[in-house]
């Protein structure tokens, strides 16, 4: 029992700097992750002391995290000293697993892995949080189709250079960053390229560098060789733009959603099936009636493995699709269907027809059958009429001008929403309230690049995804730059002829400008065109832009609908 709440009851992975145990929270009655924090061999008490305030630091900060493609921190707990750290428990396979068992994925089960852990790093950047070890092993896919990233360099983070002053790997070299691996701090763009190397292996299979070496000649051929090109494919132009050796080339995390998003609009909507699940729950399954998770490191994820896996069979999920059961044969007869097709009236051969009742010529049958449909019909009419006059209706159908007029849509419900767009997690110079249509989905990640400066971005996207609600805040952007070096920098983010500035106005109130711009967005199925209505403006030393962007089609509704409607609401409050 780890401090009088979380008892323990097996391990699910161990590495050489913690364990994760399977435990029960006695407390909150739910399962939970533990980590314990194991001490490398040879550190002294004041490097163990440091560890052990650095876990206690990481934990801090990463409990700030609210993201559903992030393992949720719950609690971190005292044992004799010792700090556990209790994480959410999710039934579920590494990625790294399932790339073992299954090969390669599909050009649109990677999609979605990218765009996940693209959306968690966004998240964890936004809140001052750098990853340091983006692999396949710390990518969880569970049945449901949930995909999250966990352990976010909790055991890790013991120095900012790529090797500690014991000796120990920061990271995998398999999937370390270049200036990482060299010395050099480690910065929010090493995740870029940990993601670029788990894409790469999802798609070809295998680690871009060998992982089953020595750790130090794979950092070497890290540092020093050249980095490995994916088969030509969908996601190959991607993974390139994202393993860029210079940390300044490499694609911001927003771009890498934008170019995933047409491919995952066309997705099938299962991605990952339950017979992805079935070979590796097979072979994992225990001889215990708890069924508990277990887990070991995955092989390709080299010999620096820092942590076990929180993925194995979990079982039946609660609320996931049900395994199929054995069952014996169907029925010989089931008798007949409810609704199937009706039987042919023509007798089988041989079959012995009754004859017609005596005394009833054809021509009365006739009358008989035709009096029995005017009944019918006149008990119908009948009763719709007495249903019209109960509900207060008009008897008469609607005329022609009610029927085919255009369709009106439901008037779109708002609601206050409160975003955060801080440069640091927790900073007061960034937050703003605006008025948001309710089912929109709100997404905070970091840009950078374009000649901009870095700056934080809050999109609240329509459950279609073909609108969206940006705020882009730009802290300190003033007196260093101005605004026109934003919209030189914006029409310069497009290549030719796929950017094209419509109308643009300065602001009469303030320091800024409103604008109409259309872009054109490429992809494999054709191309899509979009408009966007932005207020930039000037407050302080900082410069906001606030846009709507729709599809092109709709931009004549989408002013009127969504822009006038929500700019008046935007306020910043921070």
């Amino acid at each position: 029992m780890v401090a009088g709440r979380y008892r323990l009851r097996s391990v699910l992975g161990s590495g050489s700097m913690g364990t994760v145990w399977s435990a029960y929270d006695e407390f909150l009655h739910r399962p939970v992750a533990v980590k314990e924090i194991l001490l490398p061999p040879g550190v002294t008490a004041g490097q163990a002391d440091e560890l052990r305030e650095r876990t206690l630091r990481e934990a801090r900060a990463i409990a700030v995290l609210s993201h559903p493609n992030v393992i949720t921190l719950h609690d971190v707990a005292r044992q004799d000293g010792e700090p556990f750290v209790v994480m959410e428990l999710l039934p579920s396979h590494s990625l790294a697993e399932l790339i073992r068992d299954h090969g390669p994925l599909s050009v649109e089960q990677a999609a979605a892995v990218g765009d996940a852990v693209a959306a968690a790093l966004g998240a964890a950047h936004n809140a001052g949080i750098t990853h340091r070890d983006v692999k396949p092993g710390n990518v969880l896919v569970a049945e449901d189709g949930r995909i999250k990233l966990t352990d976010f360099g909790i055991a890790r983070n013991v120095s900012d250079a790529s090797m500690t002053r014991t000796g120990m790997t920061l990271g995998s070299p398999a999937y370390i960053a270049p200036e990482v691996a060299s010395g050099k701090a480690v910065t929010p763009a090493a995740d870029l390229w940990g993601l670029g190397a788990t894409l790469f292996c999802a798609v070809e299979g295998h680690p871009p560098y060998d992982a089953d070496g020595d750790p130090l000649e794979t950092i070497g051929k890290v540092v020093k060789g050249e980095v490995p090109r994916p088969s030509p494919g969908p996601l190959a132009p991607l993974i390139t733009a994202l393993m860029a050796k210079e940390p300044r080339d490499r694609l911001p995390l927003a771009q890498v959603r934008r170019q995933l998003y047409p491919i995952l609009e066309k997705a099938p909507r299962v991605l990952f099936g339950p017979e992805m699940f079935a070979a590796a729950s097979g072979q994992r399954e225990e001889a215990t009636d708890t069924r508990e998770i277990s887990a070991r490191p995955a092989e390709d994820d080299g010999p620096a493995e820092a942590s076990g896996e929180l993925a194995a069979d979990p079982g039946p999920l609660p609320f996931g699709p049900s395994r199929p059961e054995a069952s014996g044969e169907l029925a010989a007869d089931p008798g007949p269907l409810p609704f199937g097709r009706p039987a042919d009236p023509r007798p089988a051969v041989g079959t012995l027809v009754a004859p017609a009742p005596a005394g009833r010529s054809t021509a009365a049958t006739v009358v008989l059958v035709v009096a029995s449909i005017v009944l019918f019909l006149g008990a119908a009419f009948g009763g719709f009429v007495a249903a019209r006059v109960i509900g207060a209706q008009p008897v008469a159908p609607p005329s022609r001008e009610q029927t085919s007029g255009p369709y009106v849509p439901q008037p779109t419900v708002f609601e206050r929403r409160t975003g955060e767009a801080s440069s640091v997690k927790g900073a007061q110079d960034g937050t703003f309230t605006v008025d948001v249509p309710a089912d929109w989905t709100r997404f905070t990640s970091s840009q950078a690049g374009d000649d901009l400066p870095l700056s934080t971005l809050v999109q609240f996207v329509s459950a279609d995804g073909s609108q969206m609600l940006a705020v882009n805040h730009f802290p300190k952007y003033f007196p260093g730059n101005d605004i026109d070096d934003y919209v030189k920098a914006l029409e310069k983010s497009r290549s030719t002829g796929e950017f094209r500035m419509v109308s643009q106005a300065k602001l009469a109130e303030q320091d800024g400008v409103t604008m109409m711009y259309r872009t054109i967005d490429r992809a494999p199925a054709g191309s899509v065109s979009r408009t966007t209505y932005a207020k930039v403006f000037k407050q302080g030393t900082s410069l906001w832009a606030v846009s709507v962007t729709v599809p092109t089609e709709q931009e004549g509704t989408a002013k009127t609908a969504l822009y006038d409607r929500i700019l008046p609401t935007f306020q910043v409050t921070g």
